[in-house]
């Protein structure tokens, strides 16, 4: 590349560079040939780049020379300075060196800064949209601009009733022209990958790819998956990429017809759909539905049949709405310690909540007190439909020590109707009324008034303070 012929002082792009390296300044100077004091002169601005020392830089460190050249840090700084020149910001007064020296000091950090004040723009919008709403009494109606781009893209599963018929057919025929094997799945897709798209796979050290579960270098033509992914999670994101690269045109298809708004929504679906893709890959349709109608829906011996997570073995479980070949119509849930709700998907009409968590009174709380040991459970939502319920927990990645496993519940369920279908309702008096626990969608949304496990009072009752006796609930609610 033709170097600028101005003076470059990136003393800070120096400093951050060596010190990702984890190099002394005697260790780096030794590298490029020159002193350490010169070194430390660069690195204090008080020396410019030479086009020779850029030249050395890139050939012992390998690096893009507009890294250090600062070609992107005017463009980051005028973004931030775009950011404090808002009047929240009145009184503040940092001058253009100042904001230069943020950007190249952590640009990361000045690129989270105009992230966040974008966010809190976008906010701004949003509220003033809802306030318009509110004062023209259209408060009630939902609309796409207000949602989520995730949310948009899960109510779109919710409304395919999570089941994609050309992705189940895409799956079959990659079966057929990669000629693959359940017993030897993993080898088989690496094979189609570098036979048809000329992509090879490498597992790698996690302090190589560190904070990467994978990476697929397009110019090496090369997948790399992380060692800390188990077999599981390395066969299917084979078959995840195998469904991004051998059937983009489909997927990009399929997006098209939504009527998702905005691009991170439609990547969202993208992915999801390519995720959907990988599992009827690993898992196929009707192998999968014959085995779990003969095992009586054991998901422990599916996931041994299918060399599949526990997870994804549940998660597939809610795709089995092929018209005359159903299986048991379940719903999806998962969350973590907190109750933040990560994924969910309902064949069955189960009821969730759109923010918030769950109702405490599912047992899908009380897996994590028993880890890896199936919860079975009868509960009524408020409108009186009954289903049965399994909950367990399991394990997220993990990368050693400082970075432990996390843990999520998964829940599942079906309507009562079908529990006898499922070998987890043996010996279980499935008609005892006592034994069915009454739930609601969660404490904002339920009208359950003697529920004693209330965190928060209904968002449609006042609460009506009372001095002199408390009840079960923690609130006592005024009539309507």
């Amino acid at each position: 590349m033709a170097l600028r012929t101005h003076k470059v002082f990136a003393g800070t792009r120096i400093r951050r560079l060596r010190r990702e390296l984890n190099l002394t300044q005697a260790q780096m100077a030794d590298d490029l040939g020159i002193s350490t004091s010169y070194l430390n002169l660069v690195e204090r601005n008080q020396r410019p780049l030479s086009a020779q020392l850029l030249l050395r830089l890139a050939d012992a460190y390998d690096i893009n020379l507009k890294e250090l050249s600062g070609d992107d840090d005017s463009q980051a700084a005028a973004s931030l300075k775009e950011v404090f020149s808002d009047p929240i910001f009145e009184g503040l007064k940092l001058s253009n060196h100042e904001l230069t020296d943020l950007v190249g000091a952590s640009p990361s950090a000045a690129q989270s800064v105009v992230t966040l004040y974008r966010a809190y723009r976008e906010s701004l919008a949003i509220n003033s949209a809802m306030a318009e709403q509110l004062a023209s009494q259209e408060g009630t109606t939902q609309t796409k601009a207000l949602r989520f781009p995730i949310e948009e893209v899960r109510d779109y599963f919710h409304d395919t009733n999570n089941h994609f018929p050309e992705l189940e057919n895409a799956a079959e025929t990659l079966w057929a022209e990669a000629e693959l094997n359940l017993d030897d799945l993993y080898i088989g897709l690496r094979n189609h990958l570098k036979t048809a798209h000329d992509i090879s796979v490498k597992i790698m050290p996690i302090d190589v790819l560190p904070g990467t579960t994978w990476r697929l270098d397009r110019h090496s033509r090369r997948l790399f998956l992380s060692e800390i992914l188990n077999a599981p999670s390395r066969t299917f994101q084979l078959a995840l990429h195998a469904g991004l690269l051998g059937y983009r045109n489909l997927l990009d298809e399929m997006v098209s017809r939504t009527d998702l708004q905005g691009d991170e929504a439609k990547q969202l679906c993208r992915l999801g759909l390519a995720n959907y893709f990988a599992g009827a890959v690993t898992m196929p349709y009707e192998r999968f539905q014959s085995a779990a109608g003969k095992l009586r829906y054991d998901i422990d011996l599916l996931c041994q049949r299918f060399s599949a997570s526990y997870e994804q073995a549940t998660h597939r479980l809610t795709t089995l709405q092929r018209p005359g070949s159903k299986g048991v119509p379940f719903f999806f849930l998962r969350v973590d310690h907190a109750g933040n709700i990560s994924k969910r998907f309902s064949a069955s009409g189960f009821h969730f909540a759109r923010f918030g968590g769950t109702c405490p009174r599912w047992n899908i709380h009380e897996a994590f007190r028993t880890p890896n040991k199936i919860i079975p459970q009868v509960v009524e939502m408020e409108d009186g439909t009954s289903y049965f319920t399994i909950s367990r927990t399991v394990r997220g990645m993990g990368a050693g020590y400082k970075m432990p496993e996390q843990q999520l519940a998964i829940g599942i369920g079906c309507k009562l109707d079908y529990a006898r279908q499922l070998i987890y309702a043996d010996g279980l008096d499935l008609s005892e009324t006592s034994s069915i626990t009454p739930i609601g969608v969660n404490c904002r949304l339920c009208m359950r008034m003697d529920c004693n496990q209330r965190a928060n009072p209904p968002l449609n009752r006042r609460v009506a303070v009372a001095e002199n006796h408390r009840g079960m609930s923690p609130f006592t609610f005024a009539e309507l």
